[in-house]
């Protein structure tokens, strides 16, 4: 990880961003939630959505597409782990997957990015 001394930042935002990926729809409170996460850390709302498509969408994708996926939340020590495991050990190659499957992603999910812009965007300014 280059930004060492962001990991409990990052980390916080790992956690939020978990959420994208349970077997559930979310609800308003869940999104002022993980907005408020997003604003409390140093990121931008723009790096934030690149640290959902390289952190946490390769570990967590496939409980999206499983029909009895997790719906209660991920376990913080094994979803760390999993996150830090990728990071470590992810070629350029399974980057450019990433890059080719993540729009697919995108679209599944459109309208909760949709929604947790707009509160970033009225919280935040």
């Amino acid at each position: 990880m280059k930004e060492p001394e962001l990991f409990e930042e990052r980390k916080l935002v790992w956690l939020a961003l978990s959420d994208l990926y349970l077997d559930i729809e979310l609800q308003e409170w869940q999104f002022q939630y993980m907005t408020g996460i997003f604003l409390k850390s140093p990121f931008s709302f723009e790096k934030i959505k690149k640290i959902d498509q390289y952190e946490i969408f390769p570990v967590l994708f496939s409980n999206l597409l499983n029909p009895a996926g997790e719906w209660a939340g991920f376990e913080e020590k094994r979803l760390v782990k999993n996150i830090m495991n990728w990071m470590e050990s992810r070629s350029e190659l399974d980057i450019l997957a990433i890059k080719c499957i993540y729009p697919i992603y995108e679209q599944v999910n459109r309208d909760y990015w949709k929604r947790l812009e707009e509160i970033y965007h009225q919280i935040g300014f």
